[in-house]
């Protein structure tokens, strides 16, 4: 595969954003529920797991450091693309990004969205915030055209770095390699969510699952004796709501009762450490492994693993490639194929057949 990224001029790490100081909590938390009628006395109880940590969300250090760890390998391999940042939710503004980005020349942008899955909530709706984005700039796809790298839960880099977290955590645990519990943990949805999901291909939890099971597999060919799971954590809203479960503390409960005593807490669903993975799992769902008296820990997520950057930047050149009218490999793990790079008409909506007339880019508005 050629060594390039043309004709992309930028590549636009985009991700959800996170608040810096106490004082940026409640206005980051109303831009998350913007338009829901959500009073700031209820986005102060909800911001307890910033507060907790003194007001400052990890994801933005994280995105900083993977900014870095892509440039670097794009760098090492001779590839002449700058990798810029912007949020949907909190500073840099994506819509503040995409001004200094146009008024530097650029005119094509390839975006990496910090979700490796396909949902409304982890592709779609950030799709539909590019498209708003575009449009607060007053540009149209003529004057900045902004494409996506496909959804990437079953690149080898993702899995290779989450596998390589999973046997390392295994280690952690006296004797776990002759027997240990996996719960691979992601971010839980509305049951709503997860059947749009699974419209026009494989949904949500079918993508976890996939992601299991390939990394089951490379576990029990090293030796180690395992079991595995799917949970949930971050639920929110309405608890009348039915979402994907079970919850991870109501998982560990059970894995107690049924006389698992060591468990590996794998957070696939998250690409780094963020809040969800630092309140939800290393606080919550570890304290309830402690309560139960289980021999637990939590792997890492893939961060800046270099395989994981490694295929990231596969991913780009990949893409850059097709859009060259080049063919390249395209290799995944596992037995679902990979994911277009356009989104097909109805595919990950929030609720099927909801049709809402949102502007998205990388995909047909239908």
């Amino acid at each position: 595969m050629t060594q390039s990224a043309a004709p992309y001029d930028a590549l636009l790490l985009c991700s959800f954003g996170g608040p810096n100081a106490a004082e940026d909590v409640v206005p980051f938390l109303r831009n998350v529920v913007r338009g829901k009628g959500v009073p700031d006395e209820r986005l102060t109880e909800v911001g307890e797991h910033y507060f907790a940590f003194g007001g400052k969300s990890p994801i933005n250090e994280q995105n900083l450091a993977l900014r870095a760890a892509l440039s670097e390998e794009l760098e090492r391999r001779g590839v002449d693309l700058p990798v810029i940042w912007g949020n949907r939710n909190w500073h840099p503004y994506t819509t503040d990004t995409l001004r200094d980005a146009v008024a530097f020349g650029a005119r094509r942008v390839l975006v990496l969205i910090t979700s490796a899955y396909a949902s409304y909530s982890g592709s779609r709706q950030y799709r539909e915030h590019l498209a708003a984005a575009r449009g607060e700039l007053g540009l149209d796809a003529t004057e900045l055209r902004l494409d996506a790298v496909r959804p990437f839960f079953n690149d080898p880099g993702f899995i290779d770095a989450n596998t390589a977290a999973v046997r390392e955590a295994v280690a952690t645990i006296p004797d776990a390699r002759d027997g240990v519990h996996i719960a691979y943990v992601t971010h839980s949805i509305p049951d709503t969510m997860q059947d749009a999901s699974a419209v026009t291909g494989p949904g949500y939890r079918e993508q976890h699952e996939s992601v299991r099971e390939v990394i089951d597999e490379s576990l029990r060919a090293e030796g180690i004796t395992l079991t595995s799971s799917l949970s949930y954590c971050s639920r929110s809203g309405d608890p009348r709501t039915p979402w994907l479960e079970p919850d991870i503390n109501d998982h560990l409960a059970q894995l107690a009762a049924d006389g698992v005593s060591r468990v590996v807490i794998a957070p696939i669903g998250f690409i780094s450490d963020h809040m969800e993975v630092a309140w939800d799992l290393d606080t919550e769902a570890m304290g309830t492994a402690r309560e139960l008296g289980l021999h637990a820990a939590r792997a890492a997520t893939a961060g800046t693993h270099p395989r994981f950057v490694s295929g990231l930047v596969d991913l780009v050149l990949e893409r850059a490639g097709r859009e060259r009218g080049e063919t390249p490999d395209v290799i995944v793990r596992g037995e679902l194929a990979p994911f277009p790079d356009d989104a097909p008409p109805g595919s990950c909506r929030m609720r099927h057949g909801e049709i809402t007339g949102i502007p998205v880019v990388a995909g047909s508005a239908d």
